[in-house]
């Protein structure tokens, strides 16, 4: 329960803030009708991160405990407050060429204005955070000194053409090619810079985390650090491609944005702790398939939204994938614990 208590505390304050919000604007039915939006946002957030965060805890568990706390301090801040309310502040303020002052007045005060300016950008959102994610699957699987295989058959293979230089960021490229038929013409060029633009981050990202990473046989306190930087960079570049389609999903719920940033940032806070808890409880090394489960549901969502820039595509459909392949995983990983205890 320790891993869980900051954010039950930080629970507690948000709903308290909401609820106060709520009754601002309209008395205590108002109130409750907030705190009640926020509740369902924040189990709408944990179910659509929970992959996110076996994936996290695979990056943090080569982290030392200054990271972890750093990750859980710095990092809930950039969660919060920068993707959930800073980020899409910033989308609207440069495609509407409005300056972030109005653009915060017209969340709160026109919020249907407001949801209608960001989710017109939807599909350049989309083809970014798609393009991240669809490389954190390819290179998961594309490696060919991977040993420890959930479909055998399939993986395999996989880890074969990882053989192959730059075989993850042709793939994506030909996905991204792919998914441009889904949109208008006057929106093609955009969505392509975005979905190009997360691959360069994708990138960029991988090579700062190889340039800083630790030598296993130097004992630098200097270079720990900077393998810790790297690596935090990639988690939190990682969130982000997680919230921005739960940001603009959030607004099918309610238009308010400080229902949204509060219920959000619930989720975010629990799928920290959640992350904290698989590291310290060992979990990945329990069920061996558990992060191959992640994996696929990253996979998934990826693909979910290239083609959410087409069609629309309900949360809940997204999350019970997630949530599907998680359980399906964790099955595995204990029928492949009793087959070997029995051998």
């Amino acid at each position: 329960m320790r891993h869980f208590t900051f954010s039950f505390i930080f629970t507690a304050i948000a709903l308290a803030l909401v609820g106060a919000w709520g009754f601002h604007l309209g008395g205590m039915p108002t109130a409750l009708t907030a705190m009640t939006l926020a509740a369902v946002l924040a189990a709408m957030e944990v179910s659509l991160s929970f992959d996110n965060a076996v994936v996290n805890a695979g990056v943090l568990k080569t982290m030392n405990h200054f990271w972890r706390i750093m990750f859980l301090t710095v990092g809930i801040l950039v969660a919060v407050f920068g993707m959930r309310l800073l980020f899409p502040i910033m989308i609207v303020s440069v495609a509407a060429e409005m300056s972030m002052g109005d653009v915060v007045r017209m969340a709160l005060e026109q919020p249907d204005a407001y949801a209608a300016r960001l989710t017109a950008h939807h599909a350049e959102v989309s083809a970014f955070g798609g393009m991240f994610l669809l490389l954190v699957f390819l290179n998961y699987f594309f490696d060919d000194e991977k040993e420890t295989h959930w479909f055998h058959w399939l993986e395999s293979r996989l880890g074969g053409l990882g053989r192959i230089n730059a075989i993850g960021v042709l793939v994506a490229l030909l996905a991204l090619m792919v998914s441009l038929r889904g949109v208008g013409e006057a929106q093609r060029l955009a969505v392509l810079l975005a979905g190009i633009w997360g691959i360069l981050t994708y990138l960029l990202v991988d090579c700062l985390a190889a340039l800083l990473e630790q030598d296993e046989d130097s004992n630098n306190g200097q270079v720990v650090r900077r393998a810790g930087l790297g690596a935090f960079m990639y988690l939190e570049v990682l969130d982000a491609s997680f919230s921005f389609d739960g940001v603009i999903g959030a607004f099918a719920i309610t238009k308010d944005i400080v229902i949204i940033m509060s219920g959000l940032g619930i989720g975010a806070m629990f799928v920290r702790s959640i992350t904290i808890y698989l590291v310290e409880k060992g979990t990945l090394d329990e069920y061996v398939f558990l992060e191959h489960g992640a994996h696929y549901a990253i996979g998934a969502l990826a693909l979910i939204m290239l083609a959410s820039m087409k069609w629309h595509i309900p949360e809940l459909f997204t999350g019970l994938i997630g949530i599907a392949l998680i359980v399906l995983s964790v099955w595995s990983s204990i029928r492949y614990s009793k087959t070997q205890a029995a051998n």
